[in-house]
């Protein structure tokens, strides 16, 4: 049996009562008061995540530059020391091997961001593809990452505002860490990268200022109603960046794996495309149902914000456009949902759902 890994984190969380399940061979907590508190806690005020058990790689040397955009899909070259960028790394398909952040620390390094499931795989892919005058280092062991979310977070952890995506070195309480303006839930927010011996230190600050612990249960369904694709879920090798939605982080003018083919697609038109969906009856659609007409929901969950069930899947590209009813086959019944514009769930709406 596979010894599960532990953040530095990890006695933090059993004290706190979390309960904790095993997530990309760690021991992660999923929840600690409960997904729907702990959701709330989010949109109203600010939670704070342990997500070190994501994956950091160094890209460092003369041609780290030369080497990342020839393999990212996004453009490297739109990027300053100190800003940051949504990124794919993709195959000879189009597929999306992953999903990451890369940050410009300066003009020959970058540190990636990168899934908890793909760090070993992206590692090892990006080192089969060195070019000479870059290297690239799996550091992951040598940092912790907390999540600070929330329209409160900045005020909490008394930070000003600054543009998202960008980065830079700070403390917090005298901790020092990187500040990220980043996030995977939807609202204003920080991700701190700190090193892994002050990671015990940083978060114990973070909830004496007010953020509520938040485990991977509520950090799923915020990204949900937000349309934050998950690699593995609604993303993957098999799935292409413009069926997924994800064009716009894919420089086609450039040359990287897998660009001819997402060329074609895009000037194709692509035959199915993940959609956003709220079902119009009493029912919870979860990954790998069936939609009626050769669909399939890719994720799926209760929205604590809207009370109602909600998710994504891929459709044939006619059944794509918004208020167009979906059939989803919940369980062996047959239950009605409607297909919307990104994001689900947005703060004006009122708790129906409809926009």
């Amino acid at each position: 049996m596979q010894t599960l890994l532990r953040t530095p984190l990890f006695d933090r969380h059993v004290a706190l009562g979390a309960r904790m399940v095993p997530f990309a061979g760690w021991e992660m907590p999923v929840q600690y008061r409960g997904v729907i508190p702990e959701h709330k806690a989010v949109r109203a005020d600010a939670g704070v995540f342990d997500v070190s058990h994501m994956g950091e790689l160094e890209v460092e040397g003369p041609r780290a530059h030369e080497f990342l955009r020839s393999r990212l899909s996004n453009d490297l070259d739109r990027l300053e020391p100190g800003q940051a960028q949504y990124t794919l790394l993709t195959n000879e398909s189009g597929g999306i091997i992953d999903d990451l952040i890369a940050y410009r620390l300066d003009s020959f390094r970058y540190l990636l961001i990168v899934n908890a499931s793909n760090r070993e795989h992206d590692f090892e892919w990006l080192q089969e593809h060195e070019i000479a005058g870059s290297d690239v280092r799996d550091v992951s062991d040598d940092y912790a990452l907390l999540a600070v979310q929330g329209p409160r977070s900045l005020e909490r952890l008394q930070l000003g505002e600054a543009p998202a995506f960008t980065f830079a070195a700070g403390e917090i309480d005298d901790v020092p860490c990187m500040i990220n303006r980043t996030g995977y839930t939807g609202e204003t927010g920080v991700e701190l990268l700190v090193p892994a011996d002050d990671a015990l230190e940083l978060w114990d600050r973070v909830v004496a200022r007010g953020a509520e612990p938040c485990g991977l249960g509520a950090r799923d369904t915020l990204r949900l109603e937000v349309c934050y694709p998950l690699h593995g879920n609604d993303i993957g090798p098999e799935t292409d960046a413009i069926s997924a939605g994800l064009g716009w982080v894919c420089e086609l003018e450039k040359k990287f794996t897998g660009v001819d083919e997402l060329r074609r697609v895009k000037a194709a038109g692509p035959q199915r495309r993940l959609t956003a969906f709220v079902m119009e009856e009493k029912a919870i659609p979860r990954q790998g149902m069936a939609i009626e007409g050769g669909g399939e929901v890719t994720s799926g969950s209760h929205s604590p914000m809207l009370d109602r069930g909600i998710g994504m899947g891929y459709v044939p590209t006619e059944l794509a456009q918004p208020d167009t009813e979906l059939t989803i086959d919940v369980r062996g019944k047959p239950r009605r949902a409607r297909v919307v514009k990104k994001p689900i769930y947005k703060k004006e709406e009122s708790a129906s759902g409809r926009d």
